[in-house]
């Protein structure tokens, strides 16, 4: 069972600040020691330590349902 505090690709997070265009909406691209994500308005991939990824993450918008082969 993983913990709410984990982070999975495709889960979509809002930032605490906005992006320069606007939005505040990322989609996680990558997980591990660094996190990637893609602004959801203009497509920008940022990619940072997840140390500063947890300080810069407000809320957890959706999640990816997991399906049993992706387990």
């Amino acid at each position: 069972m993983k913990r709410m505090n984990d982070i999975i690709p495709g889960d979509v997070i809002r930032t605490r600040k906005k992006h320069p265009c606007g939005c505040d909406e990322w989609t996680v691209t990558r997980t591990g020691a660094d996190i990637k994500i893609r602004c959801n308005r203009c497509g920008r991939v940022i990619m940072m330590d997840r140390e500063t990824f947890l300080k810069r993450r407000k809320l957890l918008v959706s999640r990816k349902e997991m399906t049993e082969s992706s387990v």
